[in-house]
């Protein structure tokens, strides 16, 4: 059984910095580390290239979203609002 079972990553901090602020770290680079499948070719290749810039190591293809997660959930608000927009104008026409 490993010491860091309830901390995992943030473990290294040992008792520094208080409970909250390590969970939120924890949090943070679960989702940083995850492995997220690409849009385009959906194979988990993808890799953080800058701040918000994202890359697929298998196809080339390059796109933004958060800083430390792949989409945000502004991000999947404004796709679902596009999407409904677009299919509002098909039913009319």
């Amino acid at each position: 059984m490993s010491k860091t079972k309830k901390v995992g990553i943030t473990g290294r901090y040992g008792a520094r910095y208080g409970t909250t602020i390590r969970k939120r770290v924890k949090k943070i680079e679960d989702q940083l580390h995850s492995n997220p499948k690409c849009p385009k070719c959906f194979t988990p290749a993808i890799k953080r290239k800058s701040t918000g810039i994202w890359y697929c190591k298998k196809c080339g293809c390059e796109f933004t979203g958060g800083s430390y997660q792949m989409e945000t959930q502004r991000g999947i608000e404004s796709k679902r609002i596009t999407k409904r927009k677009q299919r509002e104008l098909e039913i009319e026409e």
